[in-house]
């Protein structure tokens, strides 16, 4: 198969349970308890939201992921198979599961609260590296990346490009190996609290200038106020689009799928990343990360 007719992203990381409580009047504090005035249940993850994002705009993306036999996953797996996503790489494993995240959402941001289980590498692995419609490999999360170190070079030696996103993670973001692990990433996709810890700078464009000189590639997340962009030798900044927002959980992933897309298409900087940002903001108009996907009432 020729390059120009390999479409497909692999889309590496874990699925997780997603329970959004969302109408808080407080967040949670210890000792004390508060209620929500709404409730989503829904299948989440970067991996799983992205690559629902992507088999939206119709390219194909493979799930690469293990997925429990629990109860509580298998009650999300119909839902899953509702997206249109390529199954045939999920590992389905007893003790992948469950994998569950709490959303909080307030305000227009979140706190979550997740339960990883067993380890991250799918048994199908290689086989989905050497699947011939594999072009790119979209790691969502550093966690993942850490517990599979040869998962860029791996891939690269197969010739398909990398994206990551570091995904926030108290215990790694600090990790003094994290850019000699991510070396060989060709698109890096953080949001702006994440680009501040990796480099020290409070200033986005600081940021952004910092994390160029470890990737080709950088589109920095910055919420509401939009996004920035150091591609082919230039640097952008474009505004997000107001929007009455609903839920912010997944929006990042929506992003990195809508710049993926425009991406692997050949698309140039200002139109990646004025796709990207156009998928974000449809995302935090409906509850879940893949909320937006689903037929509105």
């Amino acid at each position: 198969m020729s390059a120009s007719t390999r479409r497909a992203v692999l889309s590496l990381g874990r699925i997780y349970c997603d329970l959004v409580f969302r109408g808080l009047d407080a967040m949670p504090q210890l000792g004390r308890e508060v209620f929500a005035h709404d409730l989503a249940l829904t299948p989440g993850g970067g991996a799983l939201i992205t690559a629902a994002h992507l088999a939206a705009t119709g390219r194909p993306a493979a799930l690469l992921a293990r997925f429990g036999t629990d109860p509580l996953s298998l009650a999300f797996a119909g839902e899953i198979e509702s997206l249109g996503l390529d199954l045939r790489f999920l590992d389905r494993e007893a003790a992948a599961g469950p994998q569950l995240t709490v959303v909080m959402a307030r305000d227009g941001d979140r706190a979550f609260l997740s339960r990883r289980a067993g380890h991250a590498r799918p048994a199908s692995f290689e086989a989905a590296l050497s699947w011939p419609e594999a072009a790119h490999l979209h790691i969502a999360e550093y966690a993942t990346l850490h517990e599979m170190s040869d998962a860029i070079s791996t891939a690269k030696a197969r010739g398909l490009t990398v994206s990551l996103d570091p995904s926030w993670d108290d215990t790694l973001i600090g990790d003094p190996l994290f850019f000699q692990r991510a070396a060989g990433t060709d698109i890096f996709l953080p949001n702006l609290e994440e680009a501040c810890a990796l480099t020290g700078k409070d200033d986005p464009e600081a940021a952004l200038a910092q994390l160029h000189r470890h990737f080709p590639i950088v589109a920095l997340k910055n919420g509401a106020k939009g996004a920035l962009l150091a591609m082919d030798r230039q640097t952008l900044s474009l505004p997000a689009q107001p929007v009455e927002v609903i839920d912010t959980t997944g929006a990042g992933d929506a992003f990195n799928a809508g710049f993926l897309h425009a991406w692997l298409d050949g698309a140039d900087a200002r139109d990646c990343l004025t796709t990207a940002i156009a998928a974000g903001t449809r995302s935090v108009q409906a509850s879940g990360g893949t909320g937006s996907l689903r037929p509105q009432d």
